[in-house]
């Protein structure tokens, strides 16, 4: 019986050994007591069919912020047509305004004795821009306010070409009367002053002063380009392999509207939303040609823990984040859920918005309670959802990020034993073992004590 006690002891020793030494991971629920009154996010999106021209970030909260086109914190990169990043489009960088002059003429006055920029339309507008070895191209809309500031001086740059001889033919598209033609072109803003040399379209287009002086002054240099070209060409007609002093052609550059925007916000701990949308500060939008196909290359909230640059992989903040991290499972480390998704939008005048819940979570690995230890972190969770939605014709769409701030958080803590609970266990095991097995020996001493006769 004692070597059974023993063994019975021994196996419930180290059962409870076991039982102490491994610790547990707890959840439970409890109002947010983070004071902080905004809250850090971070985002890196890429529009897959808009110039970074007309990227727009804005951000709208339920306290009354409204900031429009925001730059601080905020970087752009042109794409190329595979994705990559081509042209840094600048940091912290506001759009500048152009020049536009003022004429004392109306326009009707300025067309008393005829137009000199050429209406075109779909039947005539490729033989005009062949026919012409070098043309300047005016989309227009009608209801566009910088087109109309416009009319004036595209007129009085026409009569200037015209008085100065200049090969350049001038011209001019109402792209709401002949709608199908801009599509073609892909004309995604209003005004678009385009370049054309033997019917073929040199990007980019023009994006400088709109003033008489700064269209004939851009005319001259492209008119001044094809000429040094052609005399150089001339010159070294019986030896074309000689780069020497070869002057720049007025090709057109490949220009994928594509742009990668990245950064942070500082946003206040209340219900509201940030979104891309397509504006510019010099043009109104084409809401027709308007694509807000995007990736969410990385969205999160607070200090930003994953897809960080090398330089700060190793800081000491973040080894105490990984180290935390390690122990943390799965489930609970939705902290990017958006990560790599990619939102197509297949028709015009439609985009995707997303609602997203965040919630704070404190993650407390070590023995103290306390959200200071050096074990414990507090990151934010989030949980999303999105939709498409459809905008009237003449509504430019946006891609909308809306969030909202949990009151509650979520704790997440690891649990174990307190040494003086495994002491009373031992203690118990003790107790119980020698009182369980008495008595049995007791019962069987009973039962099979011989009797007397």
């Amino acid at each position: 019986m004692s070597i059974c006690a023993i063994a019975v002891m021994g196996i419930l020793f180290f059962s409870e050994t076991l039982a102490f030494a491994r610790s547990e991971m707890a959840t439970s629920i409890a109002l947010d007591e983070n004071d902080q009154p905004q809250i850090r996010l971070n985002f890196n999106i890429t529009l897959m069919d808009l110039h970074c021209d007309f990227v727009s970030v804005d951000v709208w909260d339920t306290l009354g912020t409204n900031r429009q086109n925001v730059t601080k914190n905020i970087e752009k990169w042109q794409l190329d047509d595979s994705g990559q990043r081509r042209i840094f489009s600048g940091r912290n960088r506001e759009q500048r305004e152009v020049v536009h002059e003022e004429h004392e003429e109306s326009l009707e006055e300025l067309h008393e004795n005829g137009e000199q920029a050429v209406e075109l339309n779909p039947d005539n507008f490729k033989s005009y821009v062949e026919q012409h070895e070098m043309a300047f191209i005016d989309m227009y809309a009608p209801w566009c306010i910088w087109c109309q500031r416009l009319h004036p001086t595209w007129e009085k740059f026409a009569e200037k070409v015209h008085e100065l001889h200049m090969p350049v033919g001038v011209g001019k598209v109402n792209c709401v009367v002949h709608s199908k033609l801009c599509q073609d072109l892909r004309i995604m803003a209003f005004p678009t002053l385009r370049w054309y040399k033997n019917g073929e379209a040199i990007l980019p287009d023009y994006k400088m002063d709109r003033t008489v002086d700064a269209l004939v002054a851009y005319s001259r240099r492209k008119l001044d380009m094809e000429q040094k070209y052609k005399d150089w060409e001339a010159k070294n007609a019986g030896n074309p392999d000689n780069a020497r002093g070869k002057p720049a052609m007025t090709n057109s550059r490949p220009e994928h509207p594509g742009c990668q925007v990245s950064g942070h916000l500082m946003v206040n701990r209340v219900p509201g939303n940030f979104h891309i949308e397509a504006k510019s500060v010099n043009h109104n939008l084409n809401a027709a040609m308007t694509n807000l196909t995007h990736r969410v290359n990385h969205l999160s909230f607070g200090e930003p823990i994953t897809k960080l640059p090398p330089h700060m992989e190793n800081t000491p903040t973040m080894r105490k984040v990984k180290r935390v991290l390690k122990q943390v499972p799965e489930e609970h480390k939705q902290f990017n859920p958006m990560d790599d998704k990619t939102f197509f939008t297949y028709q015009f005048h439609q985009a995707y918005h997303h609602y997203i819940k965040v919630v704070s979570t404190h993650l407390n690995m070590g023995s103290s309670d306390s959200v200071n230890d050096v074990n414990s972190i507090t990151v934010y969770q989030m949980l999303e959802q999105s939709q498409i939605v459809f905008y009237d014709e003449v509504n430019v769409p946006e891609a909308r990020f809306s969030y909202d701030m949990s009151p509650m958080s979520v704790v997440v803590q690891k649990e174990g034993r307190k040494w003086y609970d495994y002491l009373t266990s031992l203690c118990a095991i003790i107790g119980g073992t020698f009182t369980t097995l008495g008595l049995i020996d007791a019962t069987l001493y009973k039962v099979f004590k011989p009797k007397k006769l």
